[in-house]
């Protein structure tokens, strides 16, 4: 079997498992900023096509707020790391956050500070902004024990593993009804515990995704 013909079996494959899944998790990760691509959205409508009629939870590390563009369902997405659109005191003087243009000279009304980008960049991060989608989050993932669950992280590596990478295995360590793709260009590694498990696919996650909703 050459190297095509073994890549378009993994994608059928990979598409069995989504059709037999009861629920699916998704991480996203650096492989999908948008700055290293400028046809980001193409991507996220592939993955809500495939996501479509399914039960699934996002998590991203990505803060360029791409995601929230799509049509994916937004009660179903977290992003723990932050949303650079989304504006904080410099000085976290408040935990108040304003959406974008909600304060158009940028400058904090309670104090006077510029606003900056609600994110773990900044000096302090207010993290309410994300809390209450986070807390949905983990009232979804804890229904998802002991049932039928895909995992697809993709293009997600090292820079807070603590976020996708080292949950996500934990998860599938703990699931043994569980099935999990780790897929990314250079980074897609599994674990000794989880290899029965989990296919590592390496390949950019952005490709993989439009390829698989090809096949559809």
């Amino acid at each position: 079997m050459d190297k095509e013909e073994s890549r378009v079996l993994g994608e059928k494959k990979a598409l069995e498992d989504l059709a037999a899944a009861a629920k699916v998790l998704v991480g996203i990760g650096g492989e999908w900023n948008h700055t290293k691509n400028p046809d980001i959205g193409l991507a996220y409508q592939a993955l809500a096509r495939l996501l479509e009629g399914k039960d699934y939870f996002i998590v991203t590390t990505n803060t360029d707020a791409a995601i929230y563009d799509s049509s994916l369902d937004q009660e179903r997405v977290v992003a723990p790391c932050g949303n650079e659109t989304w504006r904080q005191c410099s000085k976290a003087c408040t935990k108040d956050i304003w959406e974008p243009g909600e304060i158009p000279d940028d400058i904090c009304p309670h104090c006077g500070a510029p606003l900056t980008g609600n994110t773990r960049e900044a000096e302090t991060y207010i993290e309410e902004g994300y809390l209450p989608q986070w807390q949905k989050y983990t009232r979804w993932l804890a229904m998802t024990m002991n049932r039928e669950l895909l995992v697809w992280e993709l293009g997600e590596g090292f820079k807070v593993p603590t976020v996708i990478r080292w949950p996500f295995e934990k998860t599938v360590f703990f699931n043994r009804k569980s099935r999990m793709y780790r897929v990314h260009q250079t980074l897609s590694q599994v674990t000794e515990e989880i290899k029965e498990r989990a296919v590592a696919v390496a390949e950019n996650s952005v490709g993989w995704i439009k390829s698989l909703e090809k096949q559809l």
